[in-house]
């Protein structure tokens, strides 16, 4: 029999001679353990009795700077994520106080064997998309098939995995899934939205679109200002209100978000109120910016919020499609020219900490040498593994010094590219054997992230490269990076606390050459695709644990870009009118706004004050 903690009164487990016990459970850990059992009214960091109304103003999400599509799931256009966050209820919703636990929401109950080799979800009778059409399990195979064959690559990555998707009934889908699917691969589908049917009968799903999206969120597409704002309100006849899994959430009346593509106009639309909070993702603003009025009066707050999750995967990642960069000696040679301890002290007041392993900030960062579970993984590809893998620590970016241009640096970097055959002429000019000058681009939509990375260029163009950082507007970066249009993209992915299948969008051969995927490197090796799989079909959170480390390991001795920072923390800076649960969750802080509230008697002492207009 399972066993699932506290969980167990709902979990059942049926079975017949020769045939795979059966889970039913109203929740699903890819390890076993549930924390909240089958009668759980809340989770522990909500507040069911948080007051209801006001308005939570923000700047965008994820830094998107601009938007022209509300169709999120496409690479085409420029879509708006909050769409996703808002208007979308999905099968079921992360417990954000576990590492990986999920619990039903569109889905009463999921169904699975000992083998994965299917999952079930019984879809709740009640469920309703905002326009009173019910949900159906018709609407969640529409989903899987429109996602597997016209949406984003991410999704194509992460549905490979399902062979087949079937309506049982109006409310019983199942999913028939691949050998070795995994552990977690359950959880994947299961936080996939469902889409309406019907509503794609009139509206082309592979194609951007301004129209107003259906679907069974807890809110309403309320006003559209492309491309500024965009606000959303609570649907009064919201079918999932009091669901355990929402008592305590969707506090706010309305959420309104704020675009801007220059940051610092951002900021000071903030410091006058005209939104209420902002992540703060400059170092230089965090340290400095904060000392307008209503900062000094106490209005406004800056918080550091700690964040119980994996770092971001953020570097500048090497565009490996491009021949110049298939030598790894001139990757090498490139990352000695990023001085990170010198940017760190100049431009970030020493508040990052360097990124240089895909896991930072958890136990699947691999250090030493490779011992264990890690190292029999590791041994399965040994024959096709640099040497150095098991005799040395993995891969760190090499230190800079107190001065932009590092000398020793600078010579290590030379040094690699002659032995690369980049060979500089009598003017200073990097040329392979055929005469080829070495020419990198970065482009990139950002002026804060200018200013960090021209020091860098300079260093390149000290060595022979003819380095440029092209600034450009944000429809344009996207286009690029859709079509692999650069030599060197700076970005960030987010990693799960539990890391699966989606790893093969980012790494996997699969999307190197698919258009508009978040490989963005062109990464295509088998040992990484194997490795990613290993994490995928993990049975337990040490082998999951070991499978990662060994992936870590391999992708850090190939160069595929050169890793830059994080913090571990969120900076957060709002207008002092909000409350919070005393306990949050620790793996999620944009879901933790969610459980937020407004503070009606502060919002109107600022008001009385003439801190804030009275339109929130």
């Amino acid at each position: 029999m399972k066993i699932f903690g506290p969980a167990l009164a709902a979990t059942f487990v049926l079975a017949t001679p020769a045939v795979a016990e059966v889970t039913i459970s109203h929740g699903y850990s890819a390890f076993g353990d549930l924390k909240y059992g089958p009668d759980f009214t809340h989770f522990d960091y909500a507040n069911p009795d948080a007051p209801q109304g006001g308005t939570m103003s923000q700047r965008q999400l994820y830094g998107t700077p601009t938007f022209d599509s509300l169709n999120i799931f496409i690479i085409k256009g420029d879509n708006a994520p909050e769409i996703g966050v808002h208007m979308y209820d999905t099968l079921m919703v992360r417990a954000y106080d576990e590492p990986d636990a999920l619990y039903g929401l569109l889905a009463e109950t999921i169904e699975y064997p000992d083998d994965l080799s299917y999952v079930t979800f019984n879809l709740r009778p009640q469920a309703r998309f905002h326009d009173d059409v019910p949900v159906t399990a018709a609407d969640m195979v529409f989903t899987i098939n429109a996602l597997k064959t016209d949406g984003h690559p991410y999704y194509q990555n992460l549905l490979s995995d399902v062979i087949e998707v079937t309506a049982e009934t109006d409310h019983r889908v199942r999913f028939d899934l691949a050998p070795g699917a995994g552990g977690s691969y359950p959880g994947d589908l299961a936080e996939l939205p469902v889409l309406p049917a019907h509503f794609y009968d009139d509206v082309p799903f592979d194609e951007s679109w301004m129209d107003v999206p259906i679907g069974s969120g807890a809110y309403l597409l309320d006003t559209v200002d492309q491309p500024r704002t965009i606000k959303f309100c609570k649907d009064p006849e919201y079918w999932a209100a009091d669901l355990p899994v929402n008592v305590g959430r969707n506090n706010f009346e309305c959420y309104a978000y704020e675009y801007f593509t220059d940051d610092t106009v951002g900021l000071e639309a903030f410091a006058a109120g005209e939104y209420l909070m902002r992540v703060e993702y400059r170092s230089a603003s965090w340290a400095t910016g904060y000392d307008f009025p209503a900062a000094q009066n106490g209005w406004v707050k800056q918080m550091m919020i700690p964040d119980g999750r994996p770092a971001n995967a953020q570097g500048v990642w090497f565009n490996l499609r491009k021949p110049k960069f298939q030598d790894i000696r001139v990757r090498q040679a490139i990352e000695y020219a990023f001085n990170f301890e010198w940017t760190n002290e100049t431009l970030f007041y020493g508040t990052y900490n360097r990124s240089d392993s895909f896991f930072e900030n958890t136990d699947m960062e691999a250090t030493g040498l490779p011992q264990g579970t890690e190292l029999a993984i590791l041994e399965e590809f040994r024959a096709d593994l640099p040497a150095e893998i098991f005799t040395q620590p993995p891969h760190v970016p090499p230190a800079g010094g107190p001065n932009p241009r590092d000398r020793s640096s600078l010579r290590a970097a030379s040094a690699l590219l002659d032995a690369a055959g980049w060979i500089a002429g009598d003017d200073g000019i990097r040329r392979n054997a055929a005469g080829e000058k070495l020419v990198i681009d970065m482009p990139d939509d950002s002026r804060s992230i200018e200013r960090v990375f021209l020091p860098f260029v300079e260093n390149l163009k000290s060595l022979g490269i003819e380095a440029t950082f092209d600034l450009i507007d944000p429809t344009a970066l996207s286009e690029r990076r859709q079509q692999f249009d650069y030599d060197l993209s700076f970005t960030a992915w987010q990693v799960q606390v539990t890391p699966g299948a989606e790893l093969r969008a980012f790494y996997g051969s699969d999307a190197a050459a698919a258009e508009g995927s978040n490989n963005l490197s062109g990464l295509a090796d088998p040992i990484v695709d194997a490795l990613i799989e290993r994490v995928a079909a993990s049975k337990t959170r040490d082998d999951l644990t070991a499978a990662a480390r060994a992936l870590d390991r391999v992708l850090r001795s190939k160069n595929p870009w050169i890793g830059t920072w994080h913090i571990g923390a969120h900076r957060v800076a709002l207008w002092d009118i909000f409350g919070m649960p005393e306990n949050p969750a620790p793996y999620d802080f944009n879901r933790n706004v969610d459980f937020w509230w407004f503070d009606q008697g502060k919002y109107d002492a600022l008001v009385a004050a003439g801190a804030l207009a009275d339109e929130f």
